[in-house]
Order: structure tokens, then C-alpha cells, then sequence
């Protein structure tokens, strides 16, 4: 893995226009451009307000979010945006590519890098909303627990990573991974506190292992610190966070594993 990296920090260039040239084909023929990638998931985050915050009044269930639901949801889904855009453009960043994969003197691992790192670019280019909202809602203090912002980026970063070497190999292979990734991401979308604080799954009435299993989800560590940000009683637990880092790590070693592995077999089928 240390050889990999240092291969694609070598050649770090070349990834910077892989991201350049990502971002620009991806909007080059809309008119609104790149403000659609702040659009969407505020349009999303609007539709799950009006329908939990407003015709089902879950705000008693918010806690310190009650009263700034609009920023718990939305700080949420522009989080959620870098995952499930960078997961699924990630699993074709192979298939998509062969003509540059197999022309190009880069190691392989740069493009699905570069697919994580353009959703990375439009998540921090909401950042500033998320700032302005917090504003608004008075949530923004300074303290400790902005150190939460970065930890969240090194962890997803360290996730996303991990998965994009997974699934884009994969799917080379197997090209029923790609339906398949749709399918887990709509899963883990409900199977993360995103649109619902942590403390409804821990004081539901579901047995104990079910807890445990769903707090063994490295993305709820993640987005718990994310929250943590704006609301700094939402700073996930010992236990949590170490799920989170462990599995982060884990699925980043393997990513890199299972790609160095069928890396002959990848270049064979391209």
C-alpha cells in the first residue's frame, strides 16, 4: 500500500487534471454549471424538512436539533452527496476509462483517487452554505468541536478510498457490482443518521445486537461527526468512533489488496 500511494503522489499531477478534466465534462453543458452540485442536495434536504420537520413534526425527537432541523438535514446530506456520488462514478472509474487506463503511464489507483476527490471538491464547496445556515440558526460556535470537520474528511476520505479500489476492480470483472453498489447505497442512506439524530436508534425498542450491528457502520462515527460540528452533543462515543476508524482503515487495506490483486486480470479484460 505504501508503494501504491507513493506511485500516485508521484504522479500527482497527472490526477489534478483527471479531477480537472472530471469536473469540467461533468458540467460543461449545463447552464447553471457547478451550482448544481449545491442545488441538489439542498432541493433534497428541503424535501425531507417539509416532510419530517413539517407534516410529521418530528422535531420533538431532535433534541438540540429541534429548533434548527433545516441545518441538521442538510449538513447531513451534503455529507451523504460526497458518499453516494464518489461511490457510484468510483465503480465505473475502470470500465469508463479503459482507453486512458491502458494508454496512460499513471498507476491505475489514480482514477478512481480522482473520482473521490472531485465529489471531495464539491462537498467543500458547500461548505460556506452550511456556514451561512448555522449562522442563521445561531449553531455556529468556536471550540473544541470544530476539530470534528477534519477528523470527519480523514475518515470518509479514508473510506471512500477504500471502497472506490474495491468496486471499481470489481466491477471490471463482475459488472453486476454496479447495480449491486446502487442497491447498498440506497441501504446505507436509511442505515445512517442522516435525515434522523443516533439517540432515536439507542433509545428505540429494537433488540440490543441490532444496535450494535448498526453502530458497527463506520458512517454513522462519520456523520456523528459531522454533526458534531454545528452540534457538539452530537460527538459520537468511544465505541462508535473506534467502529468508524477501525472500519475506515480496514476497508482501506483491502481496497488496496483486492486491487493489486486483479490488477493483471483488470488491464487483461480493458
Amino acid at each position: 500500500m505504501t508503494t501504491a500511494v507513493g506511485a500516485v503522489w508521484s504522479h500527482r499531477n497527472a490526477l489534478r487534471l483527471l479531477v480537472r478534466r472530471d469536473l469540467a465534462v461533468k458540467y460543461q453543458a449545463s447552464v447553471l454549471g457547478y451550482f448544481w452540485s449545491l442545488i441538489e442536495p439542498l432541493a433534497i434536504g428541503a424535501i425531507y424538512w417539509f416532510v419530517f420537520g413539517v407534516l410529521y413534526g418530528t422535531g420533538r425527537h431532535l433534541g438540540a436539533a429541534a429548533e434548527s432541523y433545516p441545518l441538521f438535514v442538510v449538513s447531513g446530506i451534503f455529507a451523504w452527496q460526497w458518499v453516494n456520488s464518489a461511490i457510484g462514478e468510483a465503480t465505473n472509474a475502470l470500465t469508463g476509462q479503459a482507453r486512458l487506463i491502458t494508454t496512460m503511464k499513471v498507476p491505475r489507483e489514480v482514477f478512481p483517487f480522482g473520482r473521490v476527490i472531485g465529489r471531495f471538491a464539491e462537498y467543500v464547496a458547500g461548505l460556506p452554505i452550511l456556514i451561512v445556515v448555522a449562522i442563521f440558526y445561531g449553531q455556529l460556535t468556536f471550540g473544541w468541536h470544530l476539530l470534528a470537520l477534519p477528523l470527519a474528511i480523514l475518515l470518509q476520505f479514508t473510506l471512500l478510498i477504500g471502497l472506490a479500489l474495491l468496486l471499481s476492480s470489481l466491477n471490471v470483472l463482475l459488472r453486476d457490482i454496479d447495480r449491486f453498489t446502487r442497491l447498498i447505497t440506497r441501504f446505507l442512506f436509511y442505515a445512517t443518521p442522516i435525515i434522523y439524530p443516533l439517540s432515536l436508534v439507542q433509545e428505540s425498542s429494537m433488540p440490543g445486537w441490532v444496535k450494535a450491528l448498526y453502530e458497527c457502520n463506520p458512517l454513522v462515527g462519520i456523520f456523528q461527526l459531522f454533526r458534531a460540528v454545528w452540534y457538539p452533543s452530537e460527538f459520537p462515543g468511544t465505541g462508535v468512533l473506534a467502529a468508524s476508524v477501525i472500519g475506515s482503515l480496514g476497508l482501506l487495506l483491502a481496497g488496496f489488496w483486492v486491487f493489486r490483486r486483479l490488477e493483471p486480470a483488470v488491464l487483461k479484460e480493458l
